[in-house]
């Protein structure tokens, strides 16, 4: 999705999710307001049919067909693809308990892997001290 954001930003498509929609056009409206409401309008345009092309509807479960907002669709994406931290934290504490050196490798890029994962449960608000680290590492070699 990250790359998705990204592609509209440097194509100045993303105006439809920089901005809310512009009041709808009338009679009286002026030609500077008519302007902006179709740069919105093709922003919003492009940006659901980049975003239904990069998102096949199998993993939305959401009616592409009735989608008319931009910012709408990316909100409904986002619930469906909303991470569940604990199903994390609980993966990457698990590797980290049952993690052990089979003698094979790199010593280095071992300890770099259990740094790795490590970090990113620093990233989930879970810190570890370095000394748990080490006892985490020296745990895992063979006797």
């Amino acid at each position: 999705m990250e790359k998705t954001l990204t592609l509209f930003g440097c194509m100045d498509k993303n105006l439809a999710l920089r901005e809310e929609q512009p009041a709808p056009l009338i009679a009286k409206s002026t030609p500077n307001a008519k302007r902006g409401f179709e740069r919105w309008d093709r922003s919003n345009c492009m940006s659901i049919m980049i975003m239904k092309y990069n998102i096949p509807e199998a993993f939305m479960g959401i009616e592409s067909k009735k989608i008319a907002r931009a910012n709408s669709f990316l909100d409904k994406i986002k619930k469906c693809f909303a991470k569940n931290n604990k199903v994390e934290m609980t993966s990457f504490l698990t590797s980290l308990m049952l993690v052990k050196y089979k003698g094979q490798g790199n010593i280095r890029e071992y300890i770099m892997e259990i740094f790795h994962v490590t970090s990113r449960l620093k990233a989930l608000k879970i810190n570890l001290s370095d000394e748990l680290f080490v006892l985490m590492v020296l745990v895992s070699f063979p006797p």
